[in-house]
């Protein structure tokens, strides 16, 4: 059965890179949403395109997407982020993707990022490993310090963490990166270029991470929110290290040091 759904998601990931790329180059219209974030007419159309072959295919799911969601079942839900990196798209850098998850009571089950830029559809089901165009893929083995220890930080307003101190201190030990799309970033991570990605978006930030969540675990990491705790994919996060698995401990000791002084929610 879960092949059924992956073959879903392919489908679906098929579509929304023929749209983005049949766009890519035009002028677009920008909307901005409440957290400043850009919004496109092609993560709503990538959007209403999935909730439309739910309600076809699935019609006891429900979609949590980041522009759009459909149900309100907390069973089965297909957790979407359209368009990550629609800062990017929209500047036509090349650096975004498409990214879908199928959470079953919490937990990703099947995870497909597509990046049509360069046509690499990664994936995974849950306990079978994971994929890059059908090649098994993995993450590295490196130690925080070593040579060549990458990671990459997403820099936006958030109540959790000062990642602009964070960075000033991981800069000592890794080469630091914002590439504008941490689900790109974290198949960096599932493919060992990159070590490590923190994320600190919370709304919605389940649409960020869900499918790269069961990608990097299935690859050999570990993803946790930013207290180092597991956390459920259908519906906002707290937050998210996404590593090697070999230096999480570590840079979540790092990040430990700088969490906001207002944080509620701060670990004793």
């Amino acid at each position: 059965m879960y092949e059924e759904y992956l073959e879903f998601a392919k489908e679906i990931a098929t579509y929304a890179g023929k749209i983005m790329m049949e766009f890519y180059n035009d002028t677009i219209d920008l909307n901005y949403k409440e957290d400043k974030t850009v919004v496109t007419m092609v993560d709503k159309k990538i959007n209403s395109y999935l909730i439309e072959k739910v309600k076809e295919k699935y019609p006891e799911h429900s979609v949590n997407g980041e522009e759009e969601s459909y149900n309100d079942s907390k069973e089965y839900v297909w957790v979407c982020d359209p368009l990550d990196g629609t800062g990017m798209y929209v500047n036509h850098i090349p650096v975004f993707v498409f990214s879908l998850a199928l959470v079953y009571n919490g937990n990703p089950i099947v995870g497909l990022i597509y990046n049509a830029n360069e046509n690499k559809m990664y994936s995974a089901i849950k306990g079978q490993g994971a994929y890059c165009n059908d090649i098994k893929i993995s993450v590295n083995k490196k130690n925080l310090s070593d040579l060549g220890y990458k990671t990459n930080v997403e820099i936006f307003h958030n109540d959790i963490i000062d990642e602009v101190s964070l960075i000033k201190e991981l800069k000592n030990d890794s080469k630091i990166s914002s590439i504008g799309s941490v689900a790109r970033s974290c198949m960096a991570i599932a493919t060992g270029d990159f070590s490590c990605d923190i994320f600190p978006g919370t709304s919605h930030g389940n649409c960020d991470i869900a499918a790269s969540y069961l990608i990097v675990t299935e690859a050999g990491g570990r993803v946790t929110n930013l207290y180092g705790e597991d956390q459920r994919y259908d519906e906002d996060i707290q937050g998210a290290i996404i590593s090697n698995g070999v230096s999480h401990n570590e840079i979540l000791q790092k990040v430990k040091k700088y969490y906001l002084k207002n944080n509620i929610n701060i670990v004793k």
